[in-house]
């Protein structure tokens, strides 16, 4: 909760197909209970799609801003905004006030796990890794709970710039010493960090950071979950297990 007295609305700005824009254009209908979820696959994941992340975790705050404080009768809060690190750990985000730590979620790499995890937490903004679409096949079940509940989705960048995007998303320094202290505790080894820190600096022109996202259809961003094809191994001993007329297949 350190950012609530450093960060505000100021530290952030918005525009859509060019034209200026707030995080509610981004997120139609933003509240305080949304849920935040980012899927990550390698180190330092979240931290180039966090200019979006941060901005919506101000907004949240903008909330409870008057309540907010450690004294005793205070409200110390935090969102409910989760990062899915896929495979194994790629990271650490406290310092963005992803906290906590249950709101890392380390899962398996199969994409029946990854889209569970996602449903399991209630996630209803939904950021998803940029890249090739796959032909993963889930349960029907698990499909029908995201859309269902999953009201926004964005596609990221591994370089905090995506290909053809419609969403910039600009953030002050002051901010940016947050993403850098994150990437600082999720470097695995001091080379990691030198290769990852020089990403940074390459998206900050005149003090101020810029990241690039583009807004995709939820069947898509399930498509980008994972790399894989066909029925993962979750999927397939789900139906092994099942009565054939008890689940159904989305590919």
């Amino acid at each position: 909760m350190h950012t609530t007295e450093v960060l505000t609305s100021a530290d952030f700005s918005f525009q859509i197909n060019g034209q200026k824009a707030s995080l509610e254009d981004i997120f139609p209908g933003f509240n305080e209970f949304d849920r935040l979820g980012v899927v990550v696959r390698q180190p330092g994941g979240a931290t180039e799609a966090s200019c979006l992340i941060m901005a919506a975790i101000t907004r949240f705050y903008d909330f409870y801003r008057p309540q907010l404080g450690n004294a005793r009768g205070r409200l110390r809060i935090y969102p409910e905004y989760f990062v899915f690190h896929v495979g194994k750990r790629h990271g650490n985000y406290r310092q963005m006030d992803i906290w906590p730590p249950s709101h890392e979620v380390i899962v398996e790499n199969d994409p029946e796990q990854i889209l569970e995890a996602i449903n399991d937490r209630g996630v209803t903004r939904l950021l998803v890794e940029d890249g090739t679409l796959a032909s993963a096949t889930f349960l029907r079940e698990t499909v029908s709970s995201a859309e269902r509940r999953i009201a926004s989705v964005l596609a990221y960048s591994p370089t905090g710039r995506v290909d053809r995007p419609d969403v910039t998303v600009t953030s002050s320094l002051t901010a940016e010493g947050y993403v850098l202290a994150a990437l600082e505790a999720s470097a695995e080894s001091p080379e990691v960090l030198e290769q990852l820190k020089p990403g940074r600096q390459v998206l900050i022109h005149e003090n101020r950071v810029t990241e690039t996202y583009l807004r995709i259809e939820l069947s898509d961003a399930i498509r980008l979950l994972t790399e894989s094809s066909g029925p993962g191994t979750t999927t397939q001993r789900v139906i092994a297990e099942s009565h054939p007329s008890a689940s159904q297949l989305i590919t």
